[in-house]
C-alpha cells in the first residue's frame, strides 16, 4: 500500500510540475526546430553531459508518461546524428517505457485482477506462453499507442525482464525511422508526415511475422504427431 501511495504521489507531482511551468511548450516541433543551432552549441562544447542529460530526459518523459517522446526523438537525430541518437533514445525509450509498465503494475494490477480475474485466466495464461510474441508485434505497428501498451503489459503477469528485452528489440525499427526523420528536421512540417501509410503497412506485416511462423511451426508439429 505504502509503493502505491510514494507512486501515486511522484506522478501526480511531476505532473503538476511538468504542466504548472509550462514545460511543454520545450516539447514542440517549432520550439526544437528554432533552438537547433542553440542546442548544437551546447553539444558541441559538451557532448557528453548533453547525452546524458537528454538520456535522462527522455527516461523521465516515457516513464511518467508526459508528452514530448516523439519531439525528443527528432531532436536526437538532429542534434547527436544517426548512430549515437538511436543508441541513446532505444535504451532511454526500454528503460523508461519498463519504468511505466512497473508504476502501471503496482497502481492497478491487483485491482484489475481480482475484478476480472476470472475472465482474464485465458489471457494470463496466453501472455505468459506467447506474451513476448505478442508485445514484439505491438512495439512494431506504430497505430498501437506506445503509452497504452506500457500500461495495459503492466496489469499481466509478464516479467519485467521479458518486457524490456522485447521492448528494446520490438521499438529499434520505429527509433530508427524517428531519428532518421530527426536528421531532416527542417523539412517536417506536422509529426503526422513522418509516418506514411505504406510505412505503417510494412510494419504491421512485420510486426505479424514471428506470430505467423509461431503458429506456422505449432499446426507442422501438431500435423506430424497426429
Amino acid at each position: 500500500m505504502k509503493k502505491k501511495i510514494f507512486i501515486l504521489i511522484f506522478l501526480v507531482l511531476v505532473a503538476t510540475l511538468f504542466f504548472a511551468f509550462d514545460l511543454d511548450r520545450f516539447f514542440t516541433l517549432e520550439y526544437i526546430k528554432n533552438s537547433r543551432q542553440e542546442f548544437q552549441i551546447f553539444y558541441d562544447q559538451q557532448p557528453v553531459f548533453t547525452v546524458f542529460l537528454f538520456f535522462i530526459t527522455y527516461v523521465t518523459v516515457v516513464g511518467t508518461n508526459l508528452p514530448g517522446a516523439t519531439i525528443l526523438g527528432l531532436a536526437g537525430g538532429a542534434l547527436f546524428g544517426f548512430s549515437i541518437a538511436v543508441v541513446t533514445i532505444s535504451f532511454a525509450s526500454s528503460i523508461g517505457a519498463t519504468i511505466a509498465c512497473f508504476f502501471s503494475r503496482n497502481l492497478f494490477r491487483d485491482y484489475v485482477q481480482r475484478k476480472f480475474g476470472d475472465r482474464l485466466d485465458k489471457v494470463n495464461k496466453g501472455i505468459e506462453e506467447e506474451g513476448a510474441f505478442y508485445l514484439f508485434s505491438m512495439r512494431l505497428i506504430p497505430a498501437i499507442p506506445f503509452v497504452a501498451i506500457n500500461l495495459l503489459m503492466g496489469l499481466t503477469p509478464m516479467k519485467l525482464r521479458t518486457f524490456y528485452w522485447v521492448s528494446q528489440i520490438g521499438m529499434l525499427p520505429g527509433t530508427m525511422v524517428y531519428v532518421n526523420a530527426g536528421s531532416e528536421l527542417g523539412k517536417i512540417d506536422s509529426l503526422a508526415g513522418i509516418i506514411q501509410p505504406g510505412l505503417i503497412i510494412s510494419f504491421v506485416i512485420l510486426g505479424f511475422f514471428p506470430l505467423m511462423v509461431k503458429k506456422a511451426v505449432a499446426f507442422v508439429k501438431a500435423r506430424r504427431s497426429v
